[in-house]
C-alpha cells in the first residue's frame, strides 16, 4: 500500500514518520536507522560539543545511509549561539533542518536560499501559523502528552492538531503520545498528514546511548508513570517519574526559581540517568506514551509493524 502524504512528497521517504531531535540521544546510529527503514531520521546538533562534532556526525549517517535525514536544532534549552552549527549543516548539504525550542527565524533565514527543507516544532496554533509566514515547509504540532518540552498550555494532541491543520496551508505533522499504527492513522484522521515521534523511538536497538535501565522503564511505565516538570519556570517539560523528579517538583512548590533548580534540572543531570542509568541521580524525558510501549525492537521491525497495523485499520474502514 502506498503512503503517499505532503510530508513523504515534501522530505522523499516512503512513510510520513519522523524521529524526534532527541537531546544526547538522536544520533548517527539512530537516525540512519530510521532514514533506511523509510522514515525520516534526525541527529541532535546542540547536544554535540560543537560544529566539527557535527559535521562528523553528518558524514557517519551520509555513510550509513543514502536516505534523507534531518538535523535538529533545539535552541532555545542550550543559551549558545546556533548559527556555526547551521552553517555546517548547509555546509554538508543536509536534506532537513529542524527548528524546536525557540523563535526559529534565525535558522530559518541562513538556510532559506539553500535547498534545504525546513520543519518548525510548535505548540500553539499562534505558532503555527507564525512558523508558516517565516517560511517554514511544515510544521510539527506537540500536545501536552509528549516527552521533554511542551508548550505552557496544557492542550492534548488530540485538540492541537485539528486546530492547527485548519489554520495553516502548509503541511502538519502531529507529536506527543504517538507510538504506533493507531496512533498514525488518528493523526492522519485528525488533518495531519505524518507524525513524530520521540519516546517511542528510544526503546529501540539502534537508539544506543540510551541506557538500559532507561529503557526499561519506559517498557515498565504505565499511564501515570511520568510527570510535569519546570512549570514554575514556564517551561514545562514531561519525564519519567521518580525520586528525582519528585525532589524537583518540591522545590518548585517552593518557589525556588531556576537558581535553586539548575542543578537538578541540568544536562548533567538528564545524563546521568539517560546515559548512567542514575535513577537517583538524575531524571530521563518522556511521553505518555510509555503506556503502551512493551519492548525494544530494531528501528525496523517498529517501523514495519507500524505500517502493517495502520494497513490494518485502512482495510477495516474500507469494509
Amino acid at each position: 500500500m502506498k503512503w503517499s502524504t505532503r510530508i513523504t512528497e515534501l522530505f522523499h521517504i516512503e512513510y510520513p514518520i519522523i524521529q524526534g531531535g532527541l537531546a544526547y540521544l538522536a544520533y548517527a546510529d539512530l537516525a540512519a536507522a530510521v532514514s533506511n527503514a523509510g522514515a525520516l531520521g534526525q541527529i541532535t546538533a546542540m547536544s554535540l560539543p560543537g560544529p566539527e562534532e557535527l559535521r562528523s556526525e553528518i558524514i557517519r549517517v551520509k555513510e550509513l545511509t543514502d536516505k534523507p535525514f534531518g538535523v535538529n536544532f533545539a535552541i532555545g534549552q542550550h543559551n549558545r549561539p546556533y548559527e556555526d552549527m547551521v552553517q555546517v549543516a548547509i555546509e554538508e548539504k543536509v536534506p532537513v533542518v529542524s527548528v524546536t525550542g525557540g523563535n526559529p527565524k534565525g535558522v530559518l533565514d541562513m538556510v532559506k536560499e539553500h535547498p534545504i527543507k525546513t520543519l518548525v516544532l510548535v505548540a500553539a496554533k499562534r505558532q503555527a501559523q507564525k512558523a508558516e509566514q517565516l517560511g517554514a515547509d511544515a510544521v510539527i504540532v506537540v500536545g501536552h502528552e509528549g516527552g521533554g518540552h511542551l508548550g505552557r498550555a496544557d492542550t492534548s494532541t488530540f485538540v492541537l492538531t485539528p486546530d492547527v491543520a485548519d489554520n495553516v496551508s502548509i503541511p502538519v505533522i502531529a507529536s506527543g503520545g504517538i507510538i504506533d499504527g493507531r496512533g498514525l492513522m488518528a493523526s492522519l484522521a485528525l488533518g495531519a498528514e505524518g507524525i513524530e515521534m520521540g519516546t517511542r523511538f528510544i526503546a529501540t536497538k539502534e537508539c544506543i546511548h540510551a541506557h538500559p535501565v532507561y529503557k526499561q522503564a519506559i517498557i515498565e511505565a504505565d499511564e501515570n508513570s511520568t510527570v510535569v516538570i519546570k512549570r514554575s519556570l514556564g517551561t514545562p517539560a514531561r519525564a519519567l517519574k521518580n525520586s528525582w523528579t519528585d525532589k524537583i517538583l518540591e522545590l518548585e512548590e517552593k518557589e525556588v526559581g531556576y537558581d535553586g533548580l539548575k542543578d537538578y534540572i541540568s544536562g548533567v543531570a538528564n545524563r546521568n540517568y539517560i546515559y548512567k542509568g542514575e535513577t537517583d541521580n538524575g531524571f530521563g524525558w518522556a511521553g505518555q506514551g510509555v503506556a503502551g510501549i512493551d519492548d525494544i525492537p530494531s528501528v525496523r521491525e517498529l517501523i514495519e509493524r507500524m505500517i502493517a497495523e495502520a494497513e490494518g485499520i485502512r482495510k477495516k474502514w474500507k469494509e
